[in-house]
């Protein structure tokens, strides 16, 4: 599957996958930054995500593929790869299947293990509960979501998803296959070999999706995997953005 591109800048290629319910907008400020420090940088939109093309699964294997596939495609390959959640576990994938094309990894806030997904589930069953009507406004969609997604900026974020300009709006994400694939995102396929270029696993510190038992498991798979943190949640490129950059420039350049 060739998914969906925004490029900015030139020079070597570093591309962005986004997590789960994002797209690679997600990354736009990050892109624009570190396509004015000489990169071209490269976000995709994962398949059921963005403007990418739906797919009935969603294996780490098969998005993967999606990945390599459309940096081939572009003219991107090598590449260095940044992936967050559920995109960092895409681009751990990546870099054990096609280690050849991926020059530097960078995994944001998750580990290769298996995490519960109930609040994804809880955020998705609340997402398709949203009668798509004709004249649908967001206010109304947004209160709609209000009991089960509290936080108005999670809200906001999830309604990016939302496209009011058509009539009545649809979502571009898939959240059917969403739904039926929560276990497999959340989970961790058993993936043969390693990885032995450089690895940077940026931790939000106010986060707990990678713990100190999980460096051993990084190590075995990844055994140049340096770990680093920022002040920040999940959500740490949104959350501290500058932060964020400083960490992936100074590594990209090292």
């Amino acid at each position: 599957m060739k998914l969906a591109v925004t490029e900015a800048g030139q020079g070597a290629p570093v591309a962005f996958l986004h997590g789960l319910l994002g797209a690679g907008q997600n990354f736009g400020a990050i892109q624009k930054a570190l396509a004015s420090r000489g990169h071209r940088v490269l976000t995709l939109d994962l398949r059921n995500h963005g403007s990418s093309p739906h797919a009935p699964s969603m294996s780490y294997p098969e998005m993967a593929e999606d990945v390599a596939q459309t940096l081939r495609d572009v003219g991107a390959w090598p590449c260095a790869v940044v992936g967050h959640s559920m995109g960092g576990k895409v681009a751990m994938a990546l870099a054990l299947g096609h280690g050849e094309g991926v020059t530097r990894l960078v995994v944001a806030d998750i580990a290769p293990v298996t995490y519960p997904t109930p609040i994804f589930t809880q955020y998705v069953a609340a997402m398709r509960a949203i009668p798509l009507r004709p004249g649908l406004t967001r206010r109304e969609a947004d209160a709609a979501l209000v009991q089960a997604v509290p936080n108005p900026a999670l809200r906001g974020f999830l309604l990016q998803n939302l496209l009011f300009a058509e009539d009545p709006p649809r979502w571009r994400v898939a959240l059917d296959v969403i739904a039926a694939e929560l276990a497999v995102i959340g989970g961790w396929p058993d993936l043969p070999g390693r990885y032995d270029g450089p690895v940077l696993v940026l931790a939000g510190d106010a986060s707990d999706y990678i713990r100190p038992e999980n460096e051993d498991t990084f190590r075995a798979m990844f055994p140049a995997a340096r770990f680093a943190s920022i002040k920040a949640g999940h959500w740490l490129h949104a959350e501290n953005p500058q932060a964020f950059l400083a960490e992936i420039a100074a590594f990209l350049e090292a």
